[in-house]
């Protein structure tokens, strides 16, 4: 079946970690790898910012009702479900685990996927892209914040949440805006390129989950995780995406949005963004760390695209079939009359 398949972006980062499991950059390569995975971070950002459209933006941010409950599911019942599932604690593993989880439960939301999933199902294309927009710049503030506030890391991490939010600014924030500005410039080469704007997304995340798990196969992350550990990621994953997703459909359908609407909460309020997590926890945590902490919301992602792509499919066979039967009446009335 479809739903059981890696989609391609899960099999290079098995890949990348396999390669740094068995060929970790150690030695001289370590500076010259940070270096590398700063520049390709910027690069990231500056390419988010260069493919953003501000008349996409426009056309979608009059809905401010939908993107509250987006940004209220994103930012305030993601968190809450990562500290009930921390105090919880209901598998004895790491504590970097649950620390992953509750790291993942504050970061953004994607913005390709989501926005992908609410066209395939026949949702508000513009609001998905306002709203997918404006958690991914709102997530370099937010997030820092959060895990600050609720993860207390500044003294492990050995820097106050003003210098955390600092960095975050210069390696992600000035990228990304400067990006928007040159949109002018290069908005219609981006436009043409989409497929080498995506790859240059892909080897920049790839990079830094290489870099990051270096350093932690050097610390002995597969001491600390086996398979029992593995699986227990995933079936946390689905846990807390079945959560939100069945919060957010009751939510949309007691508040009465439209179908569409309905369509968009659901994929922009449970989305959690690779993209900028990865990154981000390369500035937050200690090196050493990283990889742990990232590797329940590398499995997320791959959960939550599968389980998506089965209900943007169900989606999408609904309305086409809504479509048929609409075409069909007037036919069949057409005939009774004759």
């Amino acid at each position: 079946m479809r739903i059981f398949r890696l989609d391609p972006m899960m099999i290079k980062l098995i890949i990348t970690v396999l390669l740094a499991t068995f060929l970790p950059a150690k030695g001289g390569f370590v500076p010259f790898f940070e270096w590398l995975t700063t520049a390709a971070i910027a690069l990231l950002f500056f390419m988010h910012g260069a493919k953003l459209s501000r008349e996409k933006i426009i056309a979608g941010s009059s809905h401010w009702r939908l993107h509250l409950w987006i940004l209220f599911s994103t930012f305030v019942l993601f968190p809450i479900l990562g500290l009930l599932l921390v105090w919880w604690h209901p598998v004895n593993v790491s504590a970097e685990i649950y620390t992953g989880f509750l790291y993942l439960c504050i970061l953004p939301a994607t913005v390709q996927s989501a926005i992908a999933f609410t066209s395939m199902a026949g949702g508000n294309v513009a609001a998905a892209v306002c709203s997918a927009s404006a958690s991914s710049l709102l997530g370099v503030f937010i997030s820092p914040l959060l895990v600050n506030l609720v993860m207390n890391i500044h003294s492990a991490a050995g820097n106050s949440g003003l210098e955390q939010i600092g960095k975050i600014m210069l390696q992600l924030l000035v990228p990304f805006v400067l990006g928007h500005l040159a949109r002018r410039w290069i908005g219609g080469w981006v436009e043409r390129h989409k497929s080498l704007i995506g790859k240059t997304d892909q080897t920049s995340i790839l990079l830094v989950v290489y870099t990051a798990f270096s350093a932690a196969v050097v610390n002995g992350i597969w001491t600390r995780v086996g398979v029992d550990t593995l699986l227990w990621i995933v079936a946390g994953s689905l846990l807390l995406l079945f959560v939100v997703l069945l919060v957010n459909l009751a939510a949309a359908r007691l508040f009465g949005f439209s179908r569409p609407d309905e369509i968009t909460i659901l994929f922009c309020g449970s989305k959690k963004s690779l993209a900028n997590g990865v990154p981000m926890a390369n500035i937050l945590f200690p090196v050493a760390a990283v990889g742990i902490i990232v590797l329940p919301l590398m499995i997320f992602h791959q959960v939550q695209l599968m389980v998506c792509s089965f209900i943007a499919q169900r989606y999408k066979k609904k309305n086409e079939a809504a479509a048929a039967a609409a075409i069909s009446k007037p036919v069949k009335s057409t005939k009774a009359a004759g």
